[in-house]
């Protein structure tokens, strides 16, 4: 029975909505509400207080963009957590491509490093006792529904998973949405890593599908910003997108359906809503244990620690 779940991004739009859900679940005694904005996290934990009716919220100041944010976040949890929800992500801001501290462009930090640093501090610290999510993206395996093209790597090596992370390897590309697809890809090889050292905890990839409402599009060009937020909801009308309420329960199903494997990435069986699948079946490089490691290893380069349990 999961007693405390954190939630990352959970300010807004599928946090949001998840940290709410998860208020009804059985032996529910703590939300931890991961926020990098202190006003905004005040504002969302007195909203979920009136929906619910429930004082079980807690601000977890958190920025998964910056590292020593996170470390510093965990080391403040003064209890486990059992499950854990990593939510946080989107297109990286308008300098998406610049570089961080570590080494990593914007966008592969928010969506896939911050996520790394805080399960490595969780695990060492003894503070993740059962099931962690990872939300993923139908992108990473490619929509043919939706001419989305699925990424294409050379090798799956460790050196090119080092390139898209320090973008060398987007040279001539600008378009966030692309290199998007590839750092989620690379976080679905990193949570089956994972899922195969530490057998003691489920680690799942979970994709939202594709939801409206989200804080994803905030910070893209402004002209690409109107287009697809105009798109999502015409797609919600005819049934290819969804609503957060929607996005959000799959968070929730991979915290707590018991059917689901750990270490494996399910996504929409067909285009970016419906049902969910193993990706593997659509995408059968993701269950290769090569280019897993390769995919674990990368991220380990950019923190230079390599915690083995």
């Amino acid at each position: 029975m999961l007693k405390r779940v954190l939630v990352t991004g959970a300010n807004a739009g599928l946090g949001k909505e998840c940290a709410r859900q998860l208020a009804d679940q059985k032996g529910i005694e703590t939300i931890y509400l991961g926020c990098r904005n202190q006003q905004k996290a005040l504002q969302a934990k007195a909203e979920l207080e009136q929906v619910t009716g429930k004082q079980i919220f807690e601000i977890l100041l958190m920025d998964v963009s910056d590292t020593d944010s996170v470390r510093q976040a965990v080391s403040q949890l003064e209890q486990p957590v059992d499950g854990l929800v990593m939510n946080a992500g989107g297109s990286g801001g308008y300098n998406f491509k610049q570089l961080t501290k570590e080494g990593v462009i914007n966008i592969a930090a928010v969506n896939l490093l911050g996520h790394v640093v805080l399960i490595n501090e969780l695990i060492k610290a003894k503070r993740l006792t059962q099931v962690a999510v990872y939300s993923g993206s139908e992108g990473s395996r490619g929509v043919k529904e939706m001419g989305m093209k699925r990424p294409e790597l050379a090798n799956y090596s460790t050196e090119e998973f080092i390139s898209i992370c320090d973008g060398s390897y987007f040279e001539n590309e600008n378009d966030p949405m692309v290199i998007y697809n590839h750092i989620k890809l690379i976080g679905a090889f990193w949570i089956s890593a994972l899922a195969r050292q530490h057998p003691e905890i489920k680690f799942i990839t979970m994709s939202p599908g594709l939801t409206a409402g989200t804080q994803g599009a905030e910070t893209l060009p402004v002209l690409q910003k109107t287009f697809m937020k105009t798109m999502m909801w015409l797609m919600v009308l005819f049934g290819k997108a969804h609503r957060a309420d929607f996005g959000a329960r799959r968070y929730l199903e991979g915290l707590y359906n018991q059917d689901l494997k750990s270490g494996i990435f399910y996504a929409s069986k067909k285009g970016l809503s419906g049902e969910i699948d193993e990706q593997r079946l659509i995408f059968p490089a993701l269950d290769n244990e090569a280019f897993q490691n390769n995919a674990r290893q990368a991220l380990h380069h950019f923190i230079g620690v390599l915690h083995r349990g």
